[in-house]
């Protein structure tokens, strides 16, 4: 089971990390005036920004009554979340790359970017909180995995395409990465699907297969 949330904390993160996004954006921008290593500080973002609200969102959904029926009202707006972004991926066409002069300042760039941006609210908050106290019920260390997943996908991937992108600018625009963001959609939708069982299950609507 621990190994479910492995693959869901994986293939979350790898969506996170290639999707177009303001992230994204500044990873491949300061690459293409600074350089690989300001594009690689930049992907470490997540790491700084995410903590946090992490916390802050276990902390709340700790605090709530009838936390059961808490999370299935939120599996359900993840659900929505998740199948946006699964679309999203769908339908997404070649990057364009504009650039504009700056300085480096890539830690600061990068945490303030991804600070600032809703998607880590929204994320964590619809989806990633309520599936680490899921993965949390069945053991610690599956919830532990799906953490490690999640950041080591949507880190790793980030810095991937910095380093792809500082040996070719087109990466963005060929058909390999669009054919990637487009898999990765579908399978979002897939596990959109999940999460409207989970919010089905924890509501009372259906009774869970374990019952």
């Amino acid at each position: 089971m621990m190994w479910s949330f492995v693959v869901y904390g994986a293939v979350l993160g790898l969506s996170a990390g290639i999707s177009p996004g303001p992230l994204l954006a500044l990873v491949v921008s300061q690459t293409l005036q600074h350089g690989t290593r300001e594009g690689l500080r930049v992907a470490a973002a997540p790491l700084l920004t995410d903590v946090p609200i992490i916390c802050f969102g276990l902390i709340l959904f700790a605090s709530l009554g009838k936390p059961d029926f808490v999370l299935g009202v939120v599996s359900f707006v993840g659900c929505a979340f998740v199948a946006y972004l699964g679309v999203s991926s769908l339908r997404q066409q070649p990057v364009e790359i504009e650039l504009a002069e700056s300085s480096p300042r890539s830690y600061l760039k990068g945490t303030m970017t991804n600070a600032l941006s809703p998607h880590p609210y929204l994320f964590w908050f619809s989806v990633g909180v309520p599936v680490t106290l899921k993965a949390n019920g069945q053991s610690l260390l599956s919830a532990l995995g799906f953490l490690a997943s999640f950041y080591v996908c949507i880190v790793g991937s980030k810095m991937l395409v910095a380093l792809v992108i500082g040996r070719s600018r087109y990466f963005l625009t060929g058909a390999m990465y669009l054919w990637t963001v487009k898999f990765l959609g579908v399978l979002l939708i897939g596990f959109s699907l999940i999460l409207f069982y989970d919010g089905l299950s924890l509501t009372g609507f259906i009774q869970r297969a374990s019952e």
